[in-house]
């Protein structure tokens, strides 16, 4: 696939004159030494984050990395904040091949540095799997309701430790009550989200507030590390979309090709989530489509017996545009009608 060029995602980059943003530059109506206050923040929760991590886990914290904007400027922080840290991949098997060069760039300039990088296969029962597979096995494709592939490709990393993502609420109202530092259990319900706004923001970020024991939220928080899978540390949650991406072109940070090319977010080809530009991403990787295809054509076979006289999935086509027309979202279709 060749990209042009000017589609690179540069709308929050450039000034009135249409220069592109440079350290000084205006973007909106504040500088972008202004802006650099986002870092700073930004850093002093790594920092509180890795002292969290080596305290209660005594293991440095885990950068997920996914290949994506969000991740790139985790890794740029991370480096800048003089934390210990080790850097993950989890193969989806559903990335584009851009992405996954891109993660093995970096993954190489990281190694060069010291940083242990890891790129993690998913397992499903015991056994290596894909994208292609668990769609046979769980004989429906993955929707928005439905995400059993995130389960198994995408969150499984970091069992038993503290990790950093590219969290952010700009990314989409359901990340609004994501905080700064978050324990995660089973459900959502079970989840702990610990911000600034509950609590005096410089008690906030030193360490009596997370190291000694008692205060009732520290408390909780404290009880549920050592209990839950894992802990977070969410350091850009609160960067908008304009200052991400000024702060990728002032400090020059190598990003997914992928932006190059029109894409606004990049990760499992033909996501539900995405919508109507799913369309567009097939259109760019044409071979996707036919993978899907073909593990539709599997499913429908593995579970022929099941499939009703009046199915309305009678030919992976029919799964296709069942898919592709988000029918699934109406609940037109129930499992118990194929």
């Amino acid at each position: 696939m060749r990209c042009k060029k000017n589609l690179r995602n540069d709308m929050y980059l450039a000034d009135a004159t249409g220069k592109k943003a440079g350290r000084n530059t205006l973007i909106g109506t504040q500088t972008w030494r202004q802006k650099m206050d986002f870092e700073k923040k930004s850093i002093e929760r790594l920092q509180l984050g890795s002292r969290i991590s080596l305290a209660h886990y005594q293991k440095p914290l885990l950068l997920t990395y996914s290949g994506g904007k969000d991740s790139d400027v985790c890794l740029e922080l991370a480096q800048r904040a003089g934390i210990p840290f080790e850097v993950c991949h989890s193969l989806t098997t559903a990335d584009a091949p851009q992405t996954i060069q891109h993660v093995k760039a970096k993954f190489k300039a990281l190694e060069l540095k010291g940083i242990h990088c890891e790129m993690i296969y998913p397992v499903y029962q015991g056994k290596r799997t894909s994208m292609w597979r668990l769609i046979e096995e769980n004989f429906m494709p993955p929707t928005r309701v439905v995400r059993y592939c995130c389960a198994v490709l995408k969150e499984t990393a970091g069992n038993h430790r503290a990790i950093i993502t590219g969290v952010r609420w700009d990314e989409s109202n359901n990340r609004r009550d994501r905080g700064e530092f978050e324990v995660i259990g089973r459900t959502k319900k079970d989840r702990i989200a610990v911000s600034p706004q509950e609590e005096n923001e410089q008690l906030y970020l030193s360490d009596e507030f997370y190291l000694n024991n008692d205060n009732d939220i520290r408390r909780q928080w404290m009880e549920s590390c050592m209990k839950q899978r894992k802990t977070t540390c969410n350091p850009i949650v609160d960067w908008p979309n304009h200052v991400l991406w000024g702060y990728i072109h002032a400090e020059r940070i190598d990003t997914n090709p992928l932006y190059q090319c029109g894409f606004s977010r990049v990760g499992c080809i033909g996501c539900p989530m995405v919508g109507d530009r799913r369309y567009f991403e097939f259109q760019q990787f044409p071979k996707y489509e036919m993978m899907y295809k073909h593990a539709f054509a599997k499913m429908l076979e593995r579970h022929k017996p099941r499939l009703k006289d009046n199915a309305t999935w009678k030919t992976a086509d029919d799964v296709w545009n069942w898919w592709m027309n988000d029918k699934n979202l109406d609940e037109q279709i129930e499992i118990g009608d194929v």
